[in-house]
């Protein structure tokens, strides 16, 4: 079985995704610690980035996989010798090349404008004038499984032409990613049968089956599985190259990683999120932040008896851990987890816990929502321990918000704010360029004198929703507030039909639950 790796070519053709080439180095590093065998680094000759790639990787020690170079086949009517793509691909001097050439007779007489014999001889003078290079050639026959189901006789030529003048690898792509993983099985199977060559695949996530029609190709005969990490790629992505070694080795019993590296899949995840610059989707399957999250109540309190009860996996195979949230679906057994986690086990006993339950469940009625504010969970268990002393409390705010002339258009916000700090009334006013970043200036300034400390804190995201719109401007809304200083991140939460107030509330819940925690 091998593994190919797309993230650095096909997956940076997805919008909003540009890679540096530090970048892609780095990925290219982290493939390789993991035990990926084949990375392809990008398209050669192609642009500046990709060539400085090439030139650059042929300096780094990497301990097990081999770098390969994408191109096309040698231009139409032209000569091999001369082609500046092939001459790019030798140039980037990897020992392995990657072909890509059309296999389907559509689009070779429609987009190509070619015959489907000069489509066979620029895919045979292109392989070979790479292998008399000594260069092992992959060979991707671009829009197979269409090519066929409209001609099977002409793609299953261009395979063999490709095996014929001496490709390695023959891959199978579902260009289109239009194919099911039945009709990927049964093309698959039929071309396995026929020829006498390495089989590999190569999908795209259009009908979002590219990883149950890549594992579906690898039960039919194909042994060699490109896709990228997260499913990155054009359109709607590509095969999700993680879930497809978690398929393989936890599924399967196919060894893709060693037992260490497997566990650092969600590892590999999130360092590739990072890269690219995109949040890691929490629903993603195996490595997902919510992937073995329970809500319900139910849910949570089997999982404490039996880890497989409700997940199909133990996460930490992966990388993962089982997690519980607190909804109004939540029973005791979520909550006693939390109270767990925050290692207040000791001090709070059944009675308590079911009062929190009560709590969370008559608080969610109202609008509030703790399942991605643990912050404002972790201080609802807080203040039901006996001897809890808050860091401050609120007396009074008032929030002004002026439009005047010499603000030049600008509206004027101006907070002020009354607490009690340490058994000292402060009363204090501040600015902001909106009136909860001037409540929130205001109540920093209040509380520094005696937490220096809160000067480090950011706040770094601001969300309002409307809890009942049927209300209209009369409805409550839901203020989550995400703050962070240079560790770590933290999610409270206010409800109110006043947004300020809740806004107040999510405010508040930040810096107290920094002062107590950190």
């Amino acid at each position: 079985m091998e593994l190919y790796d797309t993230t650095l070519r096909d997956g940076t053709q997805q919008e909003g995704i540009s890679l540096s080439v530090k970048d892609k180095i780095s990925i290219t590093e982290k493939l390789d610690d993991i035990g990926i065998p084949f990375i392809e680094g990008g398209y050669a000759g192609s642009n500046p980035k990709d060539n400085e790639y090439f030139k650059l990787i042929k300096n780094i020690n990497l301990k097990q996989a081999k770098i390969c170079a994408f191109g096309n086949t040698r231009k139409i009517n032209g000569k091999v010798d001369s082609d500046p793509v092939i001459k790019a691909l030798l140039s980037s001097e990897t020992e392995i090349i990657t072909l890509v050439g059309k296999s389907s007779d559509l689009q070779v007489e429609k987009v190509l404008e070619t015959s489907l014999e000069e489509n066979l001889s620029m895919i045979s003078d292109s392989i070979e004038y790479l292998k008399n290079r000594d260069r092992k050639v992959i060979f991707d026959a671009e829009h197979f499984f269409d090519g066929y189901i409209n001609n099977p006789n002409y793609s299953i030529k261009v395979l063999e032409t490709a095996i014929k003048f001496g490709a390695d690898t023959v891959v199978l792509c579902d260009t289109n990613g239009g194919m099911l993983p039945e009709k990927v099985s049964e093309i698959t199977r039929i071309v396995s049968e026929t020829i006498e060559c390495q089989i590999g695949i190569h999908t795209h996530n259009d009908t979002d089956t590219a990883v149950a029609s890549a594992i579906a190709a690898y039960q039919s005969g194909a042994t060699h599985i490109q896709g990228t990490i997260n499913g990155y790629g054009e359109r709607c992505g590509n095969a999700n190259l993680v879930s497809i070694i978690a398929n393989l080795q936890l599924k399967l019993g196919i060894d893709c990683l060693s037992k260490n590296n497997l566990s650092r899949l969600t590892e590999l995840s999130n360092f590739v999120s990072e890269t690219v610059n995109r949040p890691p989707f929490p629903y993603s399957p195996y490595v997902g932040k919510n992937a073995f999250t329970h809500k319900g109540g139910l849910h949570a309190s089997a999982t404490e008896k039996f880890i497989s009860s409700y997940q199909h996996i133990d996460p930490s195979l992966i990388g993962n851990s089982t997690d519980v949230t607190i909804s109004e679906l939540s029973g005791k057994s979520n909550v006693n987890r939390k109270i767990k986690e925050l290692g207040l086990n000791n001090q709070l006993g059944n009675s308590e816990a079911q009062e929190i339950v009560k709590y969370i469940k008559d608080q969610e009625n109202e609008g509030f929502s703790y399942e991605n504010a643990t912050a404002s969970f972790e201080l609802v268990v807080k203040k039901f321990l006996p001897n809890y002393e808050p860091p401050f409390e609120l007396i009074d705010f008032v929030v002004l918000v002026e439009n005047r002339s010499k603000s030049n258009g600008n509206l004027l916000c101006e907070a002020t704010v009354k607490v009690k700090v340490k058994n000292s009334i402060v009363h204090t006013a501040s600015e902001g360029n909106g009136p909860v970043n001037a409540l929130n200036n205001a109540l920093i300034k209040a509380l520094s004198p005696s937490y220096p400390k809160i000067h480090s804190l950011r706040l770094t995201d601001y969300n309002v929703r409307v809890i009942d719109q049927s209300s209209a401007t009369e409805a409550s809304v839901r203020v989550a507030i995400e703050t962070a200083d240079d560790k770590d991140v933290w999610r409270t939460v206010g409800c109110s039909a006043n947004i300020l107030e809740a806004s107040w509330m999510a405010l508040s819940d930040s810096l107290e639950w920094y002062l107590i925690f950190k």
